[in-house]
């Protein structure tokens, strides 16, 4: 692959998919539910076992 190849791919498909995974994680992030589970994630550093 040479860099022009590259560079090509980077402009169109590479952007779309970045983009496209930007919006899965961001809904992934905001889902119904997800809250409670952030919590009790932001809370196992501090669990002493």
């Amino acid at each position: 692959m040479d860099y022009n190849l590259m560079r090509e791919f980077a402009d169109s498909w590479g952007l779309v998919a970045m983009a496209l995974f930007f919006v899965g994680a961001i809904v992934f992030a905001l889902r119904p539910g997800s809250r409670k589970l952030a919590e009790e994630a932001a809370r196992i550093p501090l669990e002493d076992e």
